[in-house]
């Protein structure tokens, strides 16, 4: 449940954000009355360290600030603008009285308000490159013609189909514009519930302010993947969480999955979990359970949908719960921030609530039938663009577990990464990597030398300027292909280049493809006739991995920067192969 509009509005005022937190500028620009939703978007980024700060669009003033170049809105410059228009302005007296117009002249002017809200986007995006994010508030749509609205001819619901299709459309052809489906959030939150009568005839105010924290929270969904907050894996009890009962005292048939009421809501569950893995979130098991019981349900039980494929780590064992979550934490390589924790033991979601508060503990209820309905409100999981190593997450994290089981059965190191059979493809960044390249710059954190994070439009303008350089690295080995886990920007002098971004994701580190893509770096500065190339490395509270990475690579420590001079000998791991893309 969410909090009254009031409490937002007075917690706005006592917001203190620490000074490393990370910073966006939202606008809001709307058709109609939309006090407090500043204050909840406020108050809701402040909880996630967020500094949050805004430019709100005069009442329905979107259409003077966004075709004035020299406007209010693009002085401030935000990084997401949300605009936010009622059907009823748009359509005018077509709202009410559609039906006294023939059915071409409902269809002419559908064309007419598609064409000026497309001439709206394309102003903006002349004026920005940042996000643009559109919604249409309708709130649920009256025809006049009651039954015999489905035998009409283009009838009123067809038009705002025909809008908001054309919208849709547009949205998928264009990177830094998305449109909210408003229509979803009426449907999950009801229509007499969001659209309040008295309180629209006392001030235009077309979302009731009880429903204006849910709204913020649907506009969250594209502040959190903006800054690369959004996460990525989800660890699970087992009893009575992905099946009912207590494998150990009920055995292997004694459980609930399946067949009974309770059965069929795990199932269900583990359905929706499913499809989760199969696009990019990763799945693992934090349980107090006899290993063998536990791994022959997953393994050989006929109504599981999960197996053990599916599941990136498995912390089956009667330790205590948070330990196992450090140790899903280091096995998988990613950071506390991004997990999901799901278990319906109320005492474990209290521990791990106060020992780790950056984990995300859902409070699960008694009855599994909510399950589903608690992951698919969850906005956590969403990217503001799908990438190819997004959809292969899922899988690229079980075939980490056979490395692993490789590393563990040989000797030394130096025999392990000559067994994975490396392979590194180095790819210059182009319209379709510009996405993952962006991607890793949000949200890598522990393998970055300078941490400096850059959106989709920010690369971009990096490939147009000569004096850089930007590339990815896609790594594969005998388990399979990685996809792309390396960046490295560089900004080209005549006498040096400077290493702008440096960067490997978490699960590949260790294997010597950061020294090989430094080294290719070195080489190609040489090449090209330049003496010296500088790195620097920006200390955070992640990065120490990093630390000592240049160091240990031939650079000298001069001020701030280190500096590699190129008549010194270049070092290169000889364990794997690097090709360029040409």
């Amino acid at each position: 449940m969410e909090q009254k509009i009031s409490n937002y509005i007075s917690a706005s005022k006592n917001i203190k954000i620490s000074d490393n937190s990370k910073k966006i500028k939202i606008a809001i620009l709307s058709s109609f009355t939309i006090n407090g939703l500043d204050e909840c978007l406020k108050v809701k980024s402040a909880e996630l360290n967020i500094h949050y700060s805004s430019f709100i669009g005069g009442y329905n003033q979107y259409n003077q600030e966004i075709l004035d170049s020299n406007s209010s809105l693009y002085k401030f410059d935000p990084d997401i603008t949300f605009l936010i228009i009622d059907i009823r302005k748009i359509l005018g007296n077509f709202f009410h009285f559609a039906y006294s117009f023939s059915e071409q002249e409902r269809k002419n002017v559908i064309e007419e308000k598609i064409e000026q809200i497309k001439n709206l986007i394309s102003n903006f995006q002349n004026n920005s490159d940042k996000k643009l994010v559109l919604s249409i508030v309708n709130p649920g749509t009256y025809s006049i013609n009651g039954i015999l609205e489905n035998k009409s001819k283009f009838a009123i619901k067809d038009m705002i189909n025909k809008l908001t299709s054309e919208l849709i459309n547009s949205a998928r052809e264009q990177n830094t514009f998305f449109f909210h489906d408003f229509d979803l959030f009426i449907r999950k939150n009801g229509e007499r519930n969001v659209f309040d009568y008295r309180q629209f005839f006392i001030g235009d105010i077309q979302i009731a302010f009880s429903f204006l924290p849910y709204f913020a929270d649907e506009l969250m969904s594209y502040i959190k993947p903006s800054l690369g907050l959004n996460r990525k894996c989800i660890v699970l009890d087992l009893d009575n969480t992905l099946w009912g009962g207590v494998v150990g005292e009920d055995g292997f048939d004694g459980i609930e999955l399946g067949h009974t009421p309770n059965g069929k809501a795990f199932v269900e569950f583990q359905k929706q979990l499913l499809a989760l893995w199969q696009q990019g979130i990763i799945l693992a098991i934090n349980s107090k359970n006899n290993f063998d019981e536990a791994m022959k349900v997953i393994k050989e039980h006929p109504e599981m949908i999960l197996r053990e494929k599916h599941f990136a780590s498995f912390q089956i064992n009667w330790n205590d719960k948070a330990e196992n979550l450090n140790r899903i934490s280091e096995e998988v390589n990613i950071g506390l921030n991004s997990i999901v924790f799901f278990d319906d033991d109320k005492i474990n979601q209290e521990r791990i609530s106060h020992e780790f508060p950056e984990v995300l503990t859902i409070p699960l209820p008694n009855d599994p039938s909510q399950y589903v309905s608690i992951l698919d409100n969850l906005n956590d999981f969403n990217v503001l663009q799908k990438t190819d190593e997004d959809f292969m997450r899922g899988q690229m994290y079980a075939e980490q577990r056979e490395r692993k089981k490789l590393q563990k059965s040989v000797s030394n190191l130096d025999d392990f990464l000559k067994q994975l059979d490396i392979k590194i493809m180095i790819k210059k960044a182009d319209q379709f990597l510009i996405p993952r390249i962006s991607q890793l710059t949000l949200k890598t954190n522990q393998f970055n030398l300078t941490t400096k994070r850059y959106q989709e439009n920010d690369i971009q303008e990096f490939t147009r300027d000569s004096k850089f350089d930007v590339y990815c690295a896609q790594v594969s080995d005998k388990f399979g292909d990685n996809g792309i886990t390396g960046v490295y920007i560089i900004n080209k002098n005549e006498r040096s280049w400077i290493i702008d971004t440096f960067l490997l994701s978490c699960r590949i580190m260790g294997r010597g493809v950061e020294d090989a893509l430094l080294s290719q770096i070195l080489i190609n500065a040489k090449n090209a006739g330049v003496q010296q190339v500088e790195g620097e490395f920006i200390p955070t509270q992640k990065n120490e991995p990093a630390k000592n990475f240049l160091f240990e690579n031939g650079f000298k420590k001069e001020s701030k920067y280190w500096i590699f001079n190129l008549n010194n000998e270049i070092k290169f791991p000889n364990h794997l192969k690097v090709e360029t893309e040409k």
